[in-house]
């Protein structure tokens, strides 16, 4: 039952992807658990901070490939975006992801709920109901979290690239 919600999550995290993605859900989903236990069992204080932490790692997997392919195929110089570029985020512009993933840990830095609700959100592909079962809050406050951090973000993504 775990593994199929994990493949959920993958699969939400793919649908961003281009199709030719060399991960595959599967992958995704095994990467993350050898990343998380690294062979060594690990208690977790709910059912939340399971899917949380396994859904933060598929995101940085996905980030990790992206920075390799940026390297790879545009000599590591990126452009950051705007969130409403990014829009819908697809996986032949890592140097999008990127940006985001930038300006998504700044926010994990000031308000970690709101950072989630974006990473179940925009991401995994939750509603604000299934987000707002996940992390035990009501779905008014999932849509208020989401509403800041979608114009925190577009505006952090905007001061970013007049930094560049």
């Amino acid at each position: 039952m775990i593994y199929r919600e994990l493949r959920q999550i993958a699969s939400g995290y793919m649908r961003n992807e281009r199709p030719d993605h060399t991960l595959q859900t599967t992958a995704l989903v095994n990467e993350a658990w050898l990343r998380i236990f690294q062979g060594k069992p690990f208690r977790w204080s709910s059912r939340k901070h399971f899917f949380c932490a396994m859904a933060q790692t598929m995101r940085c997997i996905l980030v990790d490939h992206a920075r390799v392919c940026q390297t790879q195929k545009r000599g590591g110089e990126w452009e950051k975006l705007s969130l409403e570029a990014a829009l819908p985020l697809t996986g032949d512009r890592p140097d999008q992801l990127l940006a985001l993933d930038e300006a998504l840990e700044q926010l994990s830095r000031l308000n970690r709920r709101q950072a989630q609700v974006v990473e179940l959100r925009f991401f995994v592909g939750l509603t604000a109901e299934q987000t707002a079962a996940m992390l035990n809050i009501s779905p008014e406050t999932v849509k208020l979290d989401w509403r800041f951090a979608k114009a925190w973000l577009q505006r952090q993504m905007r001061s970013l690239k007049a930094h560049d």
